[in-house]
């Protein structure tokens, strides 16, 4: 006869979300013994799966740096290593009023950035909502509404009291242009769009210049801006974290995507040598390294869920990196592992479990709650599993799910050390130490990300590992495209080279 205790009561999550709980708290011996063994031998399995040694991520760090090498000799390359013409690192004495503008996924982000100099700014900002229509809108409408909403914002932050602009007669605000989605470039100012992202399919957009777009809208709204500056907001992050702290040489987004960028040597991007650049600028680099070991799948540490991920994508064979590591993929690739068990008779028996049967249906948010229950009975994880899938767990189950979530969330966090360690040993940043600013949902909300990354250093590099450390990022797409829109507007009043 099997016995169990019951309760109720609830519990909210960090979202908000208010979830009622229904405990089927089991005594030791409610679970067969060989239930209790199958489960131990599957997490022993697993551990095996998903840990990554030294070893293996030393030579990770290698493969990667040869990636990072290739991208940087030639063009179209798996790892593409896209050169932002933006020059060299802020000198902290940039100061004057700069205007941001971010085209995200869901929000259109303004910005007004007062750049004081010295690491020191001041932020107002508004946020406009998109439609899915506008997402799919002519690609000018697009642009026109953006536009609309600028002016609106200058009209709102920047009015006297008597009315009229605080700018003179044909003064116009640098405006910095924020637009991560994948681009090529040849000039700081200009960009043509490879392909939308983000669920955009905007017509009469692809293979067009966005930077000229925007300035047809702009013209037609009367917006008293120039715009000086598109760029990606990694590209943002690296150097609104060096203004900030001019010891950070490395930008990391880690969120629903992941991508890095650094500055480098003008003579060490043999791509661009005929263009003429002196050899002694320094040129922000965005990697869009997610794509790291795409198509060949020579070096990752990939399972048979990672491939199962891969192959249901909208993109198989590609962002192999990215489907390791980012938030978007982190969640599916633990239900996919209970699916498994489900099938295999070791979880759930007897229940219906069709609601964990739906892809993409365990969000990596539930990980980072996992991880965090702090109740003995791991209240957490028993709401989790009650009010989004409608089935009930033992404690030795729900023991199982956050040591497997551990699993999961470590590998990440490790694979996200090799590539920040790929670009230190490249560089040379090792033996003097540097700063990376890291952001994103992951790095900012999962629990002991950034210590995992910090351990995974120290495992590669040994104690000369703690030289490199990692902090939370200052606002790229924000602070930062106003301060590269400042620094490129000193270059040009200088005549010093900023762009072809």
């Amino acid at each position: 006869m099997v016995l169990s205790r019951r309760g109720s009561g609830s519990i909210t999550t960090p979202s908000g979300h208010t979830l009622t709980i229904h405990t089927r708290t089991h005594d030791e011996e409610d679970l067969p013994h060989a239930t209790k063994k199958t489960m131990a031998d599957h997490l022993r399995r697993l551990e095996s799966t998903f840990t990554l040694t030294p070893q293996r991520m030393r030579m990770i760090v290698e493969a990667f740096k040869e990636a990072l090498e290739t991208g940087l000799e030639k063009n179209n390359q798996v790892v593409p290593m896209i050169p932002t013409y933006v020059f060299g690192w802020p000198s902290g004495s940039e100061q004057g009023d700069f205007l941001a503008i971010d085209l995200g996924g869901t929000n259109l982000r303004v910005c007004l950035v007062t750049v004081q100099g010295d690491g020191k700014f001041e932020i107002t900002q508004s946020k406009y909502r998109l439609t899915e229509d506008q997402k799919q809108d002519d690609g000018q409408k697009l642009f026109d509404f953006c536009a609309e909403c600028l002016k609106t914002f200058i009209d709102t932050n920047l009015a006297q009291e008597e009315g009229g602009f605080c700018l003179g007669d044909g003064q116009t605000l640098p405006l910095g242009f924020t637009f991560s989605y994948p681009c090529s470039q040849n000039k700081i100012d200009h960009g043509v769009l490879i392909r939308w992202t983000k669920g955009f399919g905007a017509p009469n957009t692809e293979g067009h210049d966005v930077a000229e777009m925007f300035r047809t809208s702009l013209a037609k709204y009367k917006v008293p801006v120039t715009l000086t500056a598109l760029i990606n907001d990694t590209t943002g992050t690296l150097l609104a974290s060096h203004y900030v702290n001019p010891s950070s040489k490395i930008a990391c987004i880690f969120g629903t995507g992941c991508n890095a960028a650094y500055m480098e040597h003008v003579k060490d991007i043999p791509k661009i040598n005929n263009l003429g650049i002196d050899p002694s600028f320094d040129m922000a680099i965005n990697c869009e390294w997610g794509a790291f070991d795409s198509f060949e799948h020579e070096h990752l540490p990939r399972t048979k869920y990672d491939i199962i991920v891969d192959e249901t994508s909208n993109k198989p064979g590609e962002q192999s990196f990215e489907k390791l590591i980012s938030g978007r993929y982190l969640g599916e690739i633990l239900r996919l592992v209970i699916c498994e068990l489900i099938d295999e008779g070791v979880l759930f028996l007897g229940q219906n479990t069709y609601k964990l049967e739906v892809t993409y249906s365990f969000d990596t948010a539930f990980l980072s709650l996992m991880e965090s229950d702090p109740t003995d009975e791991l209240l957490m994880i028993i709401g989790i599993f009650t009010h989004f899938f409608a089935v009930e767990t033992t404690l030795a189950e729900r023991q199982f799910f956050r040591a497997l979530a551990k699993l999961i969330g470590r590998r990440a966090a490790r694979l996200s050390a090799c590539g920040i360690a790929a670009i230190v040993s490249k560089m040379g940043y090792l033996d003097e130490g540097c700063s990376v600013g890291a952001d994103g949902s992951l790095y900012n909300k999962y629990p002991g990300f950034a210590d995992r990354i910090h351990e995974g250093l120290v495992d590669i590099f040994g104690d000369k590992g703690r030289n490199i450390v990692t902090h939370h990022a200052e606002d790229g797409s924000g602070v930062g495209s106003a301060i590269i829109a400042a620094m490129t507007k000193v270059r040009k009043d200088a005549g010093i080279y900023t762009h072809l």
